[in-house]
C-alpha cells in the first residue's frame, strides 16, 4: 500500500501507474493543496519509493497556476524513448471554475517539461502597469499549439454560465487503436437535467499534439460526473471504466464497437464503495487496475491511502472480473494448522466442531458463535469454501479480542450473495448508549450458488483488508482500529460446512523509509 506520511496535513488523491521495464510508476495528486503531481516507484506494488516530484504549478497567469489534478501517462505513439503526461490545469484567474488539459513530455519518466501553450494575448485583462514591474507577458507562447484543451460548446458544457456554473473537462485518458488517437476526459453535455449531464468527452488526435473534439464517446443519462475516464479492449471487446462521485464506487460499461452504444450488465460494479478514481495499467501480466480508498466516507481528502491493485479479467460471458492481487502470494509467512479450532465463548446452545474427511463441521443450534483457530494473527491470507448446510447465519471474523470480542465481523449470506464488512467495540467504561461501538465499513454482492455454497478468501495486510467470493474481489477497504487477533469462522442457529481450508500468516507492511508508507 501506499499513503502520504502518516499525521501530516497531505493525503493522497488520483493515482496513475504505469510500467516499464519492470517497474511501475505511479503519479499521484496532493490533496488538499493539489500543488505537484508526486512519483513514486516500486517493483512488486506493495513497497513505495518516492523519487523526485514529476510536475508543480504554472507561473502565475498561467492555465494551471491554481492546481494540479488527475494525470494520464502514456507512451509517445510519435516518438520512440518518450513519453506524454496529459493533466488537468486549474487557473486562479477563474477563481479554479474552469478546467483545462496539459501536455508534459518527458524521455526517462523522471524529468517532466511542460509542452508550451498557444498564444491568448491578455494584456486587456492583466495589470500591466503596476509601479516599478515591467509589463507581464501574455499568458501563452505557442501560437501553434491547441494546449490548453478546453472543451467544445458544440457538443459540451464550456462555460460558467451553463449547468452548474463550473466547466467540467479534466482527468484524461490517452487511447490508440488502429492507428487513431483519442483522448478521453470527464465533460458534460450541454442539455438535459443540470445533474444527469455527466459523460465521457472524447477528441481525436488529427496530428501530434492537435486534437479535433467529437461528440460525447458514452452519456450514461444518470449521473453529474463520469470521472477518470479508462478505455481497454480485451478480446475484441471495448470496456469503458469510470468512478461515479454519487456512490464512490469504480462502474464500467462495454461495447463490440466504439461508435456504438454502450451497455451495462446487471452489476457493473467493478470495485466497491469507497474505491475511487480507478487507473488501469498493462504490465508483463495483463491488466490491473488501481484505485484510492477513502475511509471518511464522502470527504475524500483526508487519509487516504493506495492499496494493492487488482487484476483485471474477461469472463466468457464477456463480464469483467477483478481478481486478488496475485503479488500476494510472494510475500514472506508460513502455513498454520487449519483445523485447530475451538468456540471462543462458552454456551449451553450445544457448540459442536467435527473434523471429518478433512472438513470442519461447525454446528451453533442457537445464539451467536465464534470457532476461532488457535493464533492470535495481525497480517494473514485465509482461504476456505464455506457451505451452510442448514438455515442460518455465518461468516468470517478476524483480529477479535477474546475477552471483548471487539473485531472485525464480515456478515456472509450465502443464500443471497450478500457481504457486509462490520467493526464491532466496546466504548469507555461509563459511556452509556455509546459503549456499543458499531460501524458498517462496506457491502458487496455476487451470484449466489444454489447449495449455499462459496469459495473465499481473506485477506488482512496491514490496514488493508480483502475478501474475494469465488476468485473475485467483493469488498476491499482500509480501516485501522483493530491490529491483531483471533481469526475464525461465525455461526448462528445452523451448521456451516468449511473444506480445503488455509490459513497463513504474512509478515507486517514495513515502512522503508520517510517517503514511504505502508498501512
Amino acid at each position: 500500500m501506499y499513503s502520504e506520511s502518516t499525521g501530516g496535513r497531505k493525503t493522497l488523491g488520483d493515482v496513475d501507474v504505469y510500467f516499464h521495464d519492470g517497474i511501475y510508476h505511479l503519479f499521484h495528486l496532493v490533496l488538499p493543496n493539489h500543488d505537484f503531481v508526486a512519483h513514486a516507484v516500486s517493483n512488486d506494488c506493495f513497497s513505495w519509493r518516492r523519487v523526485e516530484n514529476a510536475l508543480h504549478l504554472g507561473d502565475p497567469g498561467s492555465f494551471d497556476d491554481s492546481m494540479l489534478w488527475t494525470t494520464h501517462v502514456t507512451e509517445d505513439p510519435f516518438r520512440k524513448g518518450w513519453w506524454r503526461m496529459f493533466y488537468t490545469g486549474l487557473s486562479r484567474r477563474d477563481h479554479g471554475k474552469k478546467q483545462r488539459i496539459g501536455l508534459a513530455e518527458s524521455n526517462d519518466l523522471y524529468r517532466w517539461k511542460k509542452v508550451a501553450v498557444r498564444w491568448v494575448d491578455r494584456r486587456s485583462e492583466l495589470p500591466y502597469d503596476l509601479p516599478g514591474r515591467p509589463p507581464q507577458p501574455p499568458f501563452a507562447y505557442d501560437p501553434d499549439s491547441c494546449f490548453p484543451l478546453e472543451p467544445d460548446p458544440a457538443y459540451y458544457e464550456s462555460s460558467t454560465d451553463e449547468g452548474r456554473h463550473w466547466v467540467s473537462f479534466r482527468d484524461p485518458f490517452y487511447y490508440r487503436d488502429n492507428g487513431r488517437g483519442f483522448l478521453l476526459a470527464a465533460g458534460r453535455v450541454n442539455q438535459g437535467p443540470v445533474v444527469r449531464r455527466g459523460c465521457v468527452a472524447v477528441m481525436e488526435e488529427t496530428e501530434p499534439g492537435h486534437f479535433s473534439s467529437l461528440p460525447p464517446l458514452h452519456h450514461p443519462g444518470l449521473y453529474d460526473d463520469v470521472e477518470v475516464p479508462n478505455l481497454i479492449r480485451i478480446d475484441g471487446d471495448y470496456y469503458l471504466v469510470g468512478s461515479i462521485r454519487e456512490d464512490a464506487k469504480v462502474r464500467y460499461w462495454h461495447t463490440t464497437e466504439v461508435d456504438l452504444p454502450w451497455h451495462s450488465y446487471s452489476d457493473n460494479v467493478l470495485l466497491p464503495g469507497g474505491n475511487y478514481a480507478g487507473r488501469i495499467c498493462h504490465d508483463d501480466k495483463g491488466w490491473l487496475l488501481f484505485s484510492f480508498y477513502t475511509p471518511g466516507g464522502p470527504d475524500r481528502t483526508a487519509m487516504n491511502l493506495m492499496p494493492p491493485p487488482k487484476r483485471i479479467e474477461r469472463l466468457d460471458n464477456g463480464h469483467l472480473a477483478v481478481r486478488s492481487f496475485e503479488g500476494f502470494q510472494d510475500l514472506k509467512g508460513h502455513a498454520l494448522d487449519p483445523h485447530q479450532v475451538c468456540p471462543i465463548k462458552d454456551s449451553a446452545d450445544g457448540n459442536c466442531v467435527i473434523l471429518r474427511d478433512g472438513c470442519l463441521e461447525l454446528t451453533n443450534h442457537a445464539g451467536f458463535q465464534v470457532f476461532a483457530f488457535d493464533e492470535d494473527l495481525d497480517c494473514f491470507k485465509f482461504n476456505l469454501t464455506l457451505q451452510m448446510r442448514t438455515d442460518g447465519k455465518c461468516g468470517l471474523v478476524f483480529r477479535v479480542n477474546r475477552e471483548t470480542h471487539d473485531g472485525y465481523y464480515f456478515s456472509l449470506d450465502l443464500f443471497k450473495g450478500v457481504a457486509q464488512a462490520r467493526a464491532w467495540g466496546t466504548g469507555p467504561d461509563g459511556s452509556g448508549e455509546n459503549m456499543m461501538q458499531f460501524r458498517s465499513l462496506q457491502s458487496g454482492y455476487w451470484r449466489a450458488s444454489p447449495d449455499a455454497k462459496a469459495e473465499l478468501q481473506l485477506i488482512a495486510y496491514g490496514s488493508y483488508l480483502e475478501l474475494s467470493v469465488e476468485q473475485c474481489v467483493v469488498l476491499t477497504l482500509a480501516d485501522q482500529e483493530f491490529r491483531c487477533g483471533a481469526v475464525g469462522i461465525s455461526v448462528e442457529s445452523g451448521t456451516a460446512v468449511a473444506s480445503n481450508v488455509r490459513l497463513r500468516e504474512m509478515a507486517s507492511p514495513i515502512q522503508s523509509d520517510e517517503h514511504l508508507a505502508n498501512g
